[in-house]
């Protein structure tokens, strides 16, 4: 009963779209308590300070020495010595994704939280999802995937490449059911709206045969959301817009007549609170030990997976300058 009774004493990093998010749902959650927040744009920390309760707006020092766990929701760039600052004084620490700019960061960071006995959580918030679940409930041994994912053009998250705001989600969904390393990746992709990758086409190659094929953008003039997934145990296309699943297979739903014994089975899903599915998890894992659902590993892959799609991209341009298909801009344009 003790153990229940206890509350998670948290301070955010970052007082912009997501950390503004994570301190209203640390303000309603059950078993955390939200006790500063820190952002070197001192009207935005008061701003989001005052609408969770009046909280204090503290130096990052004073945040850590007051809190249990800190949650990293500053920009890209400050995930990794934010976190790594956290982790060293032992704090836990959820961390929004991408974990940290390159491998031997997200390396050291799973160090660090090892050595110090704490919990490191990368934040992809669609691992709490239904639609996460529906696909790895049923799908386990994929053969090919397809997946889509665009979006109108927005400022937030252009401070990264349209492959760490958006694919990697869909990077991460395709690494949680296909059990093999990856083989190898042949990607496209080009720098519209910012200095970063605004659309990206990946086909990635694992070990194992299976192929997935990823699409992101964010510079569309709709928004889309997709997944077709052939499997040894039938065929999957989900519509995560319209929150519809449609599976044929030989297990489950309505038999289909005059297919040799196949069914259909429709499958639809409600919202529910990802954000505050996230941070239960992360309490349970603080305070009762639980099992971390996306930890260090997790999220680790899932950066690997956009390094080498980035790299991919990298390497097609070069190709594509040296046989004349693009020109490549003039030295001090």
């Amino acid at each position: 009963m003790a153990q229940a009774a206890r509350r998670l004493r948290i301070g955010i990093v970052g007082a912009g779209h997501f950390g503004r998010f994570h301190a209203l749902k640390v303000l309603s959650g059950a078993r955390e308590e939200l006790v500063g927040i820190h952002d070197p744009d001192a009207a935005r920390a008061r701003k989001v300070a005052d609408e969770a309760g009046g909280v204090p707006v503290l130096s990052y020092p004073d945040l850590l020495a007051c809190s249990d766990a800190i949650i990293v929701a500053a920009p890209a760039e400050y995930h990794f010595d934010l976190a790594r600052t956290a982790l060293m004084a032992g704090k836990h620490v959820l961390v929004e994704k991408p974990m940290a700019a390159t491998l031997e960061q997200a390396d050291e960071l799973m160090h660090l939280a090892r050595k110090h006995d704490v919990v490191l959580q990368v934040g992809h918030l669609l691992r709490y999802s239904a639609e996460h679940r529906a696909i790895t409930e049923r799908i386990t041994r994929p053969l090919y995937i397809e997946a889509t994912r665009i979006a109108p053009y927005k400022p937030r998250g252009t401070d990264v490449s349209v492959i760490l705001d958006l694919m990697i989600h869909d990077l991460d969904l395709v690494l949680a059911i296909v059990d093999s390393p990856i083989e190898s990746v042949d990607a496209l992709g080009a720098a519209v709206s910012s200095p970063f990758e605004d659309i990206a086409n990946a086909r990635v190659r694992f070990e194992n045969g299976c192929v997935a094929t990823i699409a992101a953008s964010r510079i569309s003039l709709k928004t889309e959301r997709r997944m077709r997934v052939f499997s040894q145990e039938g065929y999957l296309s989900a519509d995560f817009m319209k929150r519809e699943l449609t599976m044929i297979g030989r297990e489950r739903g309505l038999p289909l007549p005059g297919t040799g014994g196949f069914r259909r089975e429709s499958v639809t899903w409600r919202d529910h609170d990802t954000l505050a599915a996230e941070h239960a998890a992360f309490a349970a894992s603080c305070l009762d030990g639980a099992k971390v659902l996306v930890d260090g590993a997790a999220g680790r892959r899932a950066l690997a997976a956009a390094l080498a799609v980035t790299q991919g991209i990298a390497a097609t341009r070069v190709r594509m300058e040296a046989s004349g298909l693009i020109i490549p801009p003039v030295q001090g344009d």
